[in-house]
């Protein structure tokens, strides 16, 4: 009789759903003590961040696809995880004000430039350095404020301008026969345009996600419209590829998870509890991971005046940032 008992509360469809709900409930539980960890622990969640992001170059060169392919394969097999992160948002929140909406898809027309320039720019110059060069954008920033609004930079910008510039002239291999890369003179002039690309995806992406609550919101948004324009210009160029191969597919979702989901996750949520100067250093950890990542995983083969153009680099972005003032970090709530 016992027997019976047990196979008709395993057959019962209220039995197998209040399983399912007791695993929502044991998964939204472990969700939220994370989100609480982010906040205790700022700091190593963007180091964290920015690791997951420096692998992005080097799974694009795995993936041997073309730039427009990764670009619109990464952003499109990050979708469905940030979708169901921004509708549980909605669920708590409401819907995102229109304003927010219209600067997260500003933001990804920024964002597919800034992956579609990149991309190209690795396949010129290797992984390593190309992302270096993406990050000239903590310069380039100051200096488009200063020429467009006026905004003199500060000594500390100014100082690193020349260290900057010096760098990139050391990985266009112009000053040595035996330099890295197919074209690192091109790979220099894409790397450039990216970080300009990359600055106004940075800037855009943060006046729109004000509400600190919605991280997964405002990425999502702009990863749909990044998805979008890297498709128009795919199509355009002529080089986007919507049959990749199987061992692609499978290095793209890598990509799409640990960088567009997990990686920008960590680092936005964070962001926002660090002082500016802090979360600039931080970050050039990327590309320093970068670097190493790319020797060790895709041989890639830096000359000794390109690694010294990149640390050239690295020093200006320390440089402008350390000069900037430091306002105490809000303390942001989190979708819980």
């Amino acid at each position: 009789m016992a027997a019976r008992n047990g196979r008709g509360a395993a057959a019962d469809p209220g039995a197998r759903t209040r399983t399912a709900r007791g695993w929502v409930r044991a998964l939204t539980a472990s969700v939220r003590h994370v989100w609480r960890g982010v906040g205790q622990r700022p700091v190593l969640v963007v180091l964290i961040g920015a690791v997951a992001i420096a692998f992005s170059g080097i799974l694009f060169r795995l993936s041997h696809v073309s730039a427009s392919t990764g670009a619109f394969y990464r952003c499109v097999f990050a979708l469905p995880p940030l979708w169901l992160l921004a509708r549980r948002e909605t669920r708590h929140y409401g819907r995102p004000p229109r304003r927010a909406v219209r600067l997260a898809c500003l933001a990804g027309a920024f964002f597919a430039a800034d992956l579609i320039l990149w991309h190209n720019g690795i396949e010129q110059v290797g992984a390593g350095l190309a992302t270096v060069l993406g990050n000239t954008q903590v310069v380039l920033v100051g200096l488009l404020a200063w020429g467009i609004l006026g905004e003199r930079p500060q000594r500390s910008a100014l100082a690193a301008i020349p260290i900057v510039g010096f760098g990139v002239l050391l990985i266009s291999g112009v000053l040595e026969s035996g330099a890295y890369g197919s074209n690192p003179g091109l790979g220099v002039l894409y790397g450039l345009l990216t970080g300009l690309a990359y600055s106004g995806f940075l800037l855009v992406l943060r006046e729109g996600s004000r509400d600190l609550r919605r991280p997964a919101g405002p990425l999502f948004t702009a990863t749909l419209a990044s998805a979008i324009g890297c498709a128009a210009i795919g199509a355009v160029v002529g080089d986007l590829d919507l049959t990749p191969s199987w061992a692609a597919i499978g290095w793209l979702i890598l990509l799409a998870l640990s960088s567009q989901v997990l990686g920008w996750l960590l680092i936005s949520t964070s962001l926002p509890r660090l002082p500016a100067v802090t979360t600039s250093i931080l970050l050039t950890f990327q590309p320093v991971c970068s670097v190493i990542f790319a020797a060790l995983i895709v041989d890639e083969n830096p000359s000794g005046l390109q690694l010294a153009g990149a640390a050239c680099i690295l020093a200006g972005l320390v440089t402008a940032t350390l000069g900037r003032r430091q306002a105490p970090a809000p303390e942001p709530e989190l979708a819980g």
